[in-house]
């Protein structure tokens, strides 16, 4: 009974153990079936998603792509070289006086437009007329001595005639006349000099055109060498615009220029929207600026409106050629890729094809299809962007209710930057 005891005693807690770690291995055993359970149907969910959105995007792709566009025309189109210019006065003048001292008065407004020959300034006369006054009395006073010198002449030759007087006596009186005539020429030099200074005392504008600030103000003294002036005329009308082109546009320019043909040139504002004059071509310079590349042209304008003012920058289009009956487009429906430059064409079955495109120049909302397109094909000018080879397109008119509707579900998201358009598959 002792034995007994001893032997329950002793396998009772190895028992006790055994059970423990089987107790242990089930509870694990069920945390990895269900695991396994949890990861089995996160896979077919995901597995039922993904071919949920595989079958979306099948039928996105079966869908037609809503699209605009826009039919190639046939016209004439102009050809324009652009630059930017300064607008330059015809005629810049500083006035000055000719003559020193006190200036009386002045005949202008600042801003005012004057005309050729309309009175300026005036400067104090008395000094020039004291001048007049004293060669006018040094021309009587010689005067009345060749008179006196003419007279003696004359007895002298009667004199010599009847053999009273010698010879050398009449020649030496007819050297007297003649001196007396030198002198009677130098002081009308001096008389007319005097009248020259009076007439420049008033200060006459030598152009037509508008006056600046006055430089001097009335009781100042004038100077014939001033540097500023008493104001600055300028001529508006007309006027001219220097500007400048790329020395790659001098073939063509030049091909023109020589043929004699006028070359129409137009003035917009600096933002390049309002016209502001429209002129022609007046000269093209005679070499190239090589720290920029650029030559330099100038043009005319009548500016009689007056919209140019002198020191203003503009931008200038120069018309060079017109291509007679060219196949124009809008330049939306050009598209870049790797292969190069192309177009999404609309066919008949409301499918696209690829055109490859060789442009020309562009102007505005036109550019020009030099190859690759005809009058009157349909361009993809909207939505191409998810357009490929032989897509079935929707035509949407553009304003409408379903075009704005199909351009927002199409619109790029916030943040995203617009991926240019990839080669055609």
């Amino acid at each position: 009974m002792t034995q007994t005891s001893k032997f329950e005693t002793h396998t009772g807690p190895h028992l006790t153990k055994i059970q423990r770690s089987s107790h242990f291995i089930r509870r694990h055993w069920v945390i990895f079936i269900v695991a396994g359970v949890i990861i089995v149907v996160g896979i077919i969910f995901i597995t039922q998603y993904i071919m949920k959105l595989g079958a979306g995007k099948n039928s996105d792709n079966q869908r037609p792509q809503p699209v605009t566009a826009i039919k190639t025309n046939k016209t004439d189109f102009d050809v324009y070289l652009k630059g930017l210019g300064t607008v330059i006065p015809t005629n810049t003048v500083t006035v000055k006086s000719q003559v020193s001292g006190q200036l009386m008065s002045v005949h202008f407004k600042e801003g005012q437009h004057v005309n050729k020959g309309n009175l300026i300034a005036e400067i104090d006369l008395r000094p020039f007329q004291v001048q007049l006054m004293q060669a006018e009395g040094q021309f009587a006073r010689d005067e009345a001595l060749l008179k006196n010198a003419e007279a003696d002449l004359a007895l002298y030759k009667k004199l010599l005639a009847q053999d009273s007087i010698a010879a050398q006596q009449v020649t030496t009186q007819e050297a007297l006349v003649k001196q007396y005539r030198g002198v009677i020429e130098t002081d009308r030099g001096q008389i007319a000099n005097a009248k020259l200074q009076l007439t420049y005392a008033r200060v006459i504008a030598p152009i037509t055109g508008r006056v600046g600030l006055r430089q001097v103000d009335p009781g100042n003294m004038v100077q014939v060498n001033d540097v500023n002036g008493i104001v600055v005329i300028t001529q508006l009308q007309p006027i001219t615009i220097v500007f400048s082109l790329p020395q790659d546009n001098l073939t063509i320019l030049m091909k023109r220029w020589n043929a004699g043909a006028t070359l129409p040139v137009q003035a917009y504002d600096q933002e390049g929207k309002v016209l502001l004059s429209s002129g022609k071509l007046l000269a093209v310079d005679n070499q190239i600026d090589t720290t920029t590349g650029t030559i330099k042209l100038k043009a005319i304008f009548d500016n009689k409106d007056n919209k140019l003012f002198p020191n203003q920058f503009v931008n200038v289009r120069l018309k060079v050629d017109i291509l007679r009956d060219a196949t124009v487009m809008s330049p939306a429906a050009v598209q870049r890729g790797s292969i190069g430059t192309f177009a999404y064409v609309v066919k008949d079955d409301k499918t696209v094809t690829v055109k490859m495109l060789k442009l020309g120049p562009a102007e505005g909302d036109n550019v020009v299809v030099m190859e690759g397109l005809i009058p009157g094909e349909l361009v993809v000018t909207v939505g191409g962007d998810k357009l490929r080879e032989g897509t079935k397109v929707e035509m949407i008119t553009p304003g409408s209710k379903g075009a704005s509707v199909r351009q927002e579900k199409t619109t790029t998201a916030p943040g995203q930057k617009k991926r240019q358009s990839s080669a055609p598959k």
